[in-house]
């Protein structure tokens, strides 16, 4: 398994606009094509304004088909409309599980 870390960097004071559009017209959306949904998180510390999500996928080449699948659906494409200009930055991370990882 690998795990797909997301993290998008939002612009002051828009974090919780965010959040409401993803529990309520997006990630029902994003997890029936990309599957594995392993967590989504916003930080205290840190880097904050910061909206991540965690996905588990079996093979790079299946991320890959998910991927693209979410990108040819309409209405992913609209939500993204209405997200984006919310995001001020995005850092997509591949996490490899060691050998020794509870998820594997």
């Amino acid at each position: 398994m690998i795990v797909e870390q997301r993290d998008y960097h939002v612009f002051t004071g828009k974090l919780g606009q965010l959040v409401k559009l993803y529990e309520t017209e997006g990630i029902e959306l994003q997890q029936s094509i990309l599957g594995n949904l392993l967590g989504v998180f916003t930080t205290d510390v840190g880097a904050l304004s910061t909206y991540t999500s965690l996905w588990g996928y079996d093979s790079y080449a299946q991320r890959e088909e998910r991927r693209a699948q979410l990108q040819a659906e309409p209405r992913w494409q609209e939500f993204l409309a209405k997200i984006q200009p919310l995001i001020h930055t995005q850092q997509n991370r591949i996490l490899i599980p060691t050998s020794f990882s509870p998820i594997r």
